[in-house]
């Protein structure tokens, strides 16, 4: 049963400040039990329309509506994800995504409950997920330290160097983790100086590990092929097969398949259909002409009613079990993700002789230097290949020269 919940504003005139104000107060009611949380606002009671609870100042009332608002958005996504919803918990979400912290840890979590609502907005948890791990790293090391929290203004560039050597001793973290962990914490820094609790940011210099080349996972030819002509028995795997099959053939990541709509689909002069989409990661629109074989996945679901997506597709987690569970049923040696077939599609164009600069533009890429990888990696497998030749030849020679 939905709660009921009810916001109230209003002011104490028996406390009025020096300069003649007194604070704006909200009372928050979910299932008859209230609680009180400041608004950040002061009036002159005089402004104040007790009836209303609203200020007489046009200007400062539209920023009480939309404390009002947010409020209100609050309690709608902990009602979503948790199911239940109290009116302590919502005042302690409100007040800790609102206030200035001082102190690290707990701007980390503050930060840490933005994301939480952002990833609600925009249907992807990815980001909030990460945060989980790298929040707890640098509250291990802090802990490492007899400390509970530190202060920003104790932040020092051995503080983060130090981070960075626990990360590498005690933690043994790849390159690329390290560098994670020192982002969140440069994150927190900069936010601080965004909100003037810092004039700088104290470890600006301390320099991330250098990374290795990525290596991108993607699926051979052969496995794309073998994949294509094995349907799956199970309704989930199914779907996951097709899901990956025309992201393979279109390049789209799994937040930009979730939020495929019908108006996403066009059709050239030259009746050739395609997808124009921004994408979700990046903001870039992506320009894809379609395949047969992408179009035939397409005609098998929604690409008329705009009010829904094209794909009916469960959450990243439940999908990324469809996947695996798909490619351990194909016999595939790696363990299968969605993401690979974003990685097959740009492998797949560039050895098929497309330019770099049409699978950049295909695959919404910010830069084109991100595109060039799928060069290096295919010129490796070509370097590879080539070595293996010249060993089978001189293994023919020496034979012959028996």
């Amino acid at each position: 049963m939905r709660s009921t919940f009810k916001q109230l504003y209003y002011i104490n005139r028996s406390k009025v400040k020096a300069d003649g104000t007194t604070a704006v107060l909200c009372r928050i009611s979910i299932d008859g039990k209230s609680t009180v949380l400041s608004t950040g606002f002061y009036c002159n009671p005089d402004h104040w329309n007790g009836d209303k609870g609203v200020l007489n100042s046009t200007k400062e009332n539209n920023k009480l509506d939309e404390f009002r608002k947010r409020i209100a958005q609050t309690y709608e996504d902990i009602l979503k994800e948790q199911g239940v919803v109290s009116a302590e918990l919502l005042k302690n979400t409100v007040v800790g995504v609102n206030t200035v912290s001082t102190y690290l840890l707990q701007a980390g979590e503050v930060e840490r409950e933005r994301l939480r609502i952002r990833s609600v907005e925009i249907k992807s948890t990815s980001t909030y997920r990460e945060s989980k791990t790298t929040q707890l790293n640098l509250s291990d090391f802090i802990g490492s330290r007899e400390m509970e929290d530190i202060a920003f203004s104790d932040i020092t560039e051995e503080f983060g160097e130090s981070f960075k050597f626990f990360l590498k001793r005690e933690r043994d973290y790849s390159a690329s983790h390290i560098n994670h962990c020192l982002c969140w914490l440069n994150r927190l820094i900069y936010i601080a100086v965004d909100q003037e609790v810092l004039r700088f940011n104290p470890i600006e210099d301390v320099t991330y590990e250098k990374k290795n080349p990525p290596k991108l996972r993607h699926i051979t030819r052969s496995q794309l092929k073998q994949m294509m002509q094995t349907p799956m028995p199970d309704k989930l795997q199914e779907l996951a097969r097709r899901i990956f099959i025309f992201s393979s053939f279109t390049g789209l990541a799994y937040v930009d398949v979730y939020r495929l709509y019908p108006h996403h689909i066009g059709r050239a002069a030259d009746g050739r259909r395609y997808i124009r989409q921004k994408r979700g990661k990046t903001n870039v629109e992506a320009f894809v002409p379609l395949h047969p074989i992408a179009e035939q996945i397409l005609s098998l679901y929604n690409t008329t009613d705009d009010t829904m997506p094209v794909f009916p597709l469960p959450i990243r987690d439940i999908l990324w079990h469809g996947i695996s569970s798909t490619g351990f049923a194909l016999g595939f040696k790696e363990n299968l993700s969605h993401h690979m077939s974003r990685h097959s599609f740009g492998t797949l164009l560039i050895s098929s002789g497309i330019s770099i600069e049409s699978i950049s533009k295909m695959m919404g890429h910010t830069n084109i230097t991100t595109t060039q990888v799928y060069a290096k990696i295919t010129d490796q497998k070509i370097s590879n290949d080539m070595d293996k030749l010249m060993v089978r030849r001189q293994a023919m020679n020496e034979i012959d020269n028996k």
